[in-house]
């Protein structure tokens, strides 16, 4: 008998679904249909121009192949362009929004269909779009990076169902300023699962919340803010300002990394202001790349003033444009356009925050005048080095965080006096302890050192505090944990990151009532905050007691992150405590699909709880939902 060979081969998968199909049927299953079926009919015939085929379309799915990832990528632009004209044309509540993801794979194909995890990792990817926007995994990235004229915003590397390594993600930047490819951006903070493989692991990421699970190892709170719909929101009892990312003019688009990090320096100046509330750059840097309403963003961040603005640098000049706009009005307060030597860009950054702070007549004390003098260096090119280690430092591998940590030391040798660099050297140590990319104690000690050293140097750096307040968690120091988070804040008043670190640290103190108040001023602070974020309040609601508010926290970081396992095992714990067995089991089972080697003795080792009825209410619950 003759055996079946089966037949594979490698190909770029295109697949695509609708956002909110299930409501558009519910309101008007024949108005649905007819769009569906005609937004199809355009999406066929461009993939078709594309040198493409539709592989199958079922429900509301669409799945393609094609010979070239470039012509997937230009093919699935297209449609994106193509959906977004024919929607301007429909009501508001009748337009129809395709997410598509792209992957190149190997696959086995039967007759005209194709199977296997090439066309798994597609879907799987699709899933991390946006309504209208496009996701590529790493395979599709690292060969059309220099191809085309789009942007990309790495997602950092994700665990996904059924596929057994992580998967390297970019989110695709359509629109103005797309072409300004990032090598190495930040995440446009728009992150996603990262489920842990062991419980010890799983518990690191419940602890460290804002620090562990970022682009570059920065915090969850950095990578994981969403840009999803929420309400408008109430305006602060004081100025209020979201600083846009500045648009990257420059004729390089690896110049990426200066725009942004002049942006947030921007950012950073104005937060350490008490008479201001200044939005999270995380939240901010959603708008990253897009054509925005400044009035949207006014009511979506909940702000009054917005400032946007652009960087073009060449040669030793560089060009600055900056302009404040009233978001309620549209009024422009003021714009200028600045050029000038390279080397005066820490002055320039100073004279446009005084505008600001002009603008919105804010009054500083003296300590505030203090810090907005101080400078990170005098050393422009320890600056760069400085801002591309950021750039690294905002991804999720270890080889970009190898990639950070040089680019930090390059900074240190040039100015040894560089205290910001020391600090965030730091978080490289740490990082690489807390996703345990090392097991060696030492990469703590490393990190504690340095948070020591930069704050020998510069005791007003809100970032080594923090540092040394996670590393104080760690060794079980609560009060010393609590004290330096304290200390964050009291230097960043408008930090989202603070906030979140002393909520958490009070959580695990055994002070959930205070922490509480603590992460809900983050999350204002970060409105598009992450997944992460409603985990820590669903932790301090638990400790505190009230149960059903940590359920609804904990269902809402599972509703954004389905892989979480701190919030399965939270709400295993709160269903056992409210006598729902069943439903405290199967959380259980969920956190044990994504953490098989869970123990009680091993949280028991593990977890920072300074109370020990804390920590046994805790173990009893896992117990109770049957672990052993």
């Amino acid at each position: 008998m003759e055996s079946h060979r089966i037949e594979r081969k490698l190909t770029a998968i295109l697949s695509a679904d609708v956002k909110g199909y299930s409501r558009l049927m519910g309101e008007d299953e024949v108005a649905t249909v007819r769009t569906l079926t005609a937004y199809r009919e355009a999406m066929a015939t461009l993939i078709g121009q594309h040198r493409g085929r539709v592989v199958d379309s079922p429900g509301d799915n669409l799945l393609a192949e094609f010979t070239s990832v470039v012509d997937a990528v230009e093919c699935a632009a297209e449609i994106q362009k193509e959906l977004s004209g024919r929607n301007a044309e429909l009501p508001a509540s009748r337009q129809m929004e395709f997410r598509i993801g792209i992957n190149l794979g190997d696959v086995i194909v039967d007759g005209e269909r194709i199977y296997g995890d090439g066309v798994n990792i597609a879907a799987r990817v699709q899933g991390l779009a946006e309504g209208g926007g496009i996701c590529v995994s790493g395979t599709v990235y690292d060969h059309i990076e220099n191809k085309l004229a789009l942007g990309y915003d790495p997602l950092g590397e994700h665990t996904v169902k059924n596929i057994a390594k992580p998967v390297r993600m970019y989110r695709v930047r359509l629109g103005p300023g797309a072409a300004a490819t990032i090598a190495g951006a930040r995440p446009a903070e728009r992150g996603a699962p990262v489920g842990a493989r062991r419980w010890r692991r799983a518990a690191l990421m419940a602890v460290v919340g804002v620090v562990l699970l970022a682009g570059a190892g920065v915090a969850a709170w950095k990578l994981f803010s969403r840009p999803t719909s929420r309400p408008a929101l109430e305006l602060p009892d004081r100025p209020s300002i979201a600083v846009l990312p500045f648009t990257n003019m420059s004729e390089d688009p690896k110049q990426e990394y200066f725009s942004d990090g002049i942006s947030e320096d921007i950012i950073t100046g104005l937060s350490k202001l008490s008479g201001v509330f200044v939005i999270a750059r995380n939240s901010a840097f959603t708008y990253k790349g897009k054509a925005v309403k400044v009035g949207e963003v006014g009511r979506e961040l909940g702000v009054r003033f917005v400032l946007e603005g652009s960087v073009r640098k060449a040669g030793n000049q560089v060009r600055v444009t900056a302009q404040l706009v009233d978001a309620a009005t549209g009024r422009h307060l003021w714009a200028e356009r600045y050029d000038r030597d390279l080397r005066d860009i820490f002055a320039l950054q100073d004279e446009i925050t005084q505008k600001i702070v002009s603008a919105l007549e804010v009054r500083l004390s003296e300590s505030e005048r203090a810090r907005l003098a101080r400078k990170y260096t005098a050393n422009l090119e320890a600056y760069d080095h400085f801002l591309q280690g950021v750039e690294y430092w905002y991804r999720t591998t270890p080889a970009a965080n190898a990639e950070a940590r040089t680019m930090f030391e390059k900074a240190i040798a040039l100015d040894p006096k560089f205290a910001a660099a020391y600090a965030t050297l730091g978080f490289t140590y740490w990082q690489t302890w807390a996703l345990q990319w090392s097991q060696d104690p030492g990469t703590l000690e490393r990190a504690f050192e340095l948070a020591q050293k930069a704050i020998a140097m510069d005791d007003s750096l809100p970032k080594a505090h923090r540092i040394l307040g996670h590393v104080y968690l760690w060794k079980k120091d609560h009060e010393q944990a609590i004290a330096e988070a304290a200390k964050a804040i009291a230097l960043d008043p408008n930090g989202a990151e603070g906030h979140a670190d002393l909520g958490e640290f009070l959580t695990w103190a055994g002070r959930p009532k205070d922490a509480i108040e603590l992460i809900q001023k983050a999350i204002r602070l970060n409105p598009r905050a992450s997944f992460h974020a409603f985990y820590m309040l669903g932790h301090a609601y638990r400790l505190a007691g009230r149960f059903q508010e940590a359920v609804a926290a904990h269902r809402r970081a599972l509703a954004e992150n389905p892989d979480f396992v701190p919030s399965h095992a939270e709400l295993a714990v709160l269903y056992a405590e409210l006598g729902r067995r069943d439903e405290a089991r199967a959380a259980l089972a969920e956190a044990g699909k994504r953490s098989p080697q869970a123990s009680l003795e091993s949280l028991r080792r593990s977890l920072p709880y300074k109370n020990p009825a804390d920590l046994d209410r805790y173990l009893e619950g896992l117990r109770k939902a049957g672990l052993e």
